[in-house]
């Protein structure tokens, strides 16, 4: 009979482990990505599905929370109403807080537009290698899932990801849940969450909630690798950008500001 246990040990050896990943992970990965260009040339342009989406935030309205509602029912998140054990998958933050490195060159009224974020579905996510358990993994089509039922709270995760997207439950949630869905599974106390691009809904062949609520249609949703996507014609229609390019993390959720 196999189990999913980790014991003190085996779980120390793991944190050892992702821990010096974490270290190193990222100059590797680019190290081997600028050998391959050195080498071989250009590399070759990518196959199969990469999920992405596309924020226009010119389309955005400040006072509107219609994608976040819909977010949040959708996935039974908690209102807890304490700041600082806020659960939350998609929300809004300032521009200058978003993107520190441009904010000095913006009005203070630009600096302070609040932007739609979420988990950016990282290319090279870090919350994937710090996770001991593995409860924290990424799909073939880019997709960077949480298993609930593997998460052990050690919080790695949160503190590898650079982008604050990841909330943990301090506390049982379901009593903060106003009408529980029973389409997808509530967590419990103790477990890290955080958004999934609505992945079940993706498998369907639907939308992410967010994407379908939005009445200004501020958030396209498609394939990063096809070229006729939707999301593909307003990267090359506008200029973009993604949060913190530097880290080389790859996001997958590209803004147009």
């Amino acid at each position: 009979m196999t189990t999913n246990r980790v014991t003190r040990k085996g779980f120390l050896k793991l944190v050892a482990g992702a821990a010096a990943t974490t270290a190193i992970g990222g100059v590797n990965v680019l190290a081997a990505k600028e050998a391959e260009a050195s080498e071989h040339g250009a590399p070759e342009a990518p196959t199969g599905t990469r999920w992405g989406m596309v924020v226009d935030t010119r389309k955005c309205s400040p006072g509107c929370t219609d994608c976040i509602t819909a977010c949040h029912e959708r996935h039974n998140v908690p209102t807890i109403g304490n700041p600082k054990e806020e659960v939350k998958w998609i929300w809004k933050e300032e521009y200058k807080d978003l993107f520190p490195e441009n904010a000095g060159r913006m009005s203070k009224e630009k600096q302070e537009r609040p932007l739609l974020t979420l988990c950016n579905q990282c290319d090279e996510p870090p919350c994937v290698r710090v996770c001991p358990t593995q409860a924290t993994f990424k799909r073939d089509d880019g997709i960077v899932m949480m298993d609930f039922h593997r998460c052990i709270g050690c919080r790695f995760c949160m503190g590898g990801c650079p982008y604050g997207s990841r909330s943990f439950n301090f506390r049982d949630p379901e009593p903060y849940i106003a009408k529980m869905n029973p389409e997808f599974p509530h967590r419990t106390r103790g477990v890290v969450e955080k958004c999934n691009f609505c992945v079940e809904r993706i498998d369907q062949g639907l939308k992410p909630a967010c994407v379908e609520s939005c009445p200004s249609k501020a958030m396209t949703f498609g394939d990063l690798n096809d070229p006729t996507s939707e999301v593909r014609a307003l990267m090359d229609e506008h200029a973009t950008q993604r949060r913190k390019p530097e880290l080389g993390t790859e996001p997958s959720v590209y803004y147009i500001t």
